[in-house]
């Protein structure tokens, strides 16, 4: 097929990739570079990077809302757009314009976390299982009716970073198979209930307060790892918590119980992978060679 993909984080180049070798990628569109690195310099985004290794001609309009943008998308005659984490609206024009339309993989079990970060929220919600939905997109937030999906189970202790690694292999997989069936998918409606939306990860939600009860306290590390990274502070010093587990014991909020254990406001928690300001992340037994706790964390 003459594809056009459009994507543009780390999430999106394996799915790129699979689409590279099966099919035509005739362009990829992405969001526009951006100033980042102490010098703020612009950086291309990892799709845009991958599209450009690959030889495939890029595109990064800031909107396509804009006439021209339509008539230059239509004008390409792709038999479909594959569509994961782009980042844009796309206008009812966009939509129409290839042959099968435009499909989207979403990283939730759909009507479940609609939405930005669904990721993130499944692990903060203590959610059982996720999965991949292809779903033909619509002109409404991840409403439209799902072709293909595939359940995982979420792992114990397992964080946004590494769910996330293999969600993406998922979708690159489900993609190829999408398009190989597609004229006999039939399209289902989502579900009226159980609808939930993915709000966008706000850095005010990684502030750990350790009055919380354990559970929530452990969904919060791993569910913000590796980015924006649950944090408490020591000494004055912002120390990122990105992996834990659940521990025995018990004492007062933020009581230090041992090595990295620490008490919450029921239970308790292991902290086993943390980072210093500036330095890179590490076992948290490596972690305490180099800093003493506190007796209690606030």
């Amino acid at each position: 097929m003459k594809v056009v993909f459009m994507g543009t984080p780390d999430f999106s180049v394996p799915v790129l990739d699979a689409l590279a070798r099966d099919h035509q990628v005739i362009a990829v569109y992405c969001q526009p570079p951006r100033p980042a690195g102490r010098g703020k310099k612009e950086r291309p985004s990892p799709v845009q990077a991958r599209a450009e290794a690959l030889g495939i001609p890029v595109r990064h309009p800031r909107s396509l809302k804009g006439a021209a943008e339509q008539q230059d998308f239509a004008a390409l005659g792709a038999d479909v757009a594959v569509v994961v984490a782009y980042g844009l609206i796309l206008p009812q024009a966009v939509l129409d314009a290839p042959r099968h339309g435009c499909l989207n993989i979403h990283a939730s079990l759909l009507p479940r976390w609609r939405g930005a970060a669904p990721i993130h929220r499944a692990i903060m919600a203590g959610d059982s299982e996720t999965g991949i939905c292809i779903m033909q997109m619509d002109a409404g937030l991840d409403t439209g009716p799902v072709l293909m999906r595939e359940t995982t189970p979420i792992g114990q202790p397992e964080t946004t970073g590494e769910l996330h690694d293999r969600l993406s292999t998922m979708g690159a997989r489900l993609i190829l198979d999408a398009l190989a069936r597609l004229p006999d998918l039939h399209a289902e409606p989502q579900a009226e209930t159980g609808v939930t939306y993915a709000a966008k990860i706000d850095k005010a939600e990684a502030r750990i307060d350790w009055s919380r009860p354990a559970d929530q306290v452990l969904r919060q590390i791993n569910g913000l790892s590796p980015f924006p990274g649950a944090f408490t502070e020591i000494a004055g010093e912002r120390i990122k918590l990105l992996r834990a587990s659940a521990a025995a014991g018990r004492g007062r909020p933020g009581q230090v119980m041992g090595g990295f254990t620490i008490a919450c406001g029921t239970g308790a928690i292991a902290v086993l992978e943390a980072q210093r300001e500036g330095k890179r992340p590490m076992p948290a037994s490596e972690l305490l060679r180099g800093l003493t706790l506190p007796d209690t964390l606030t």
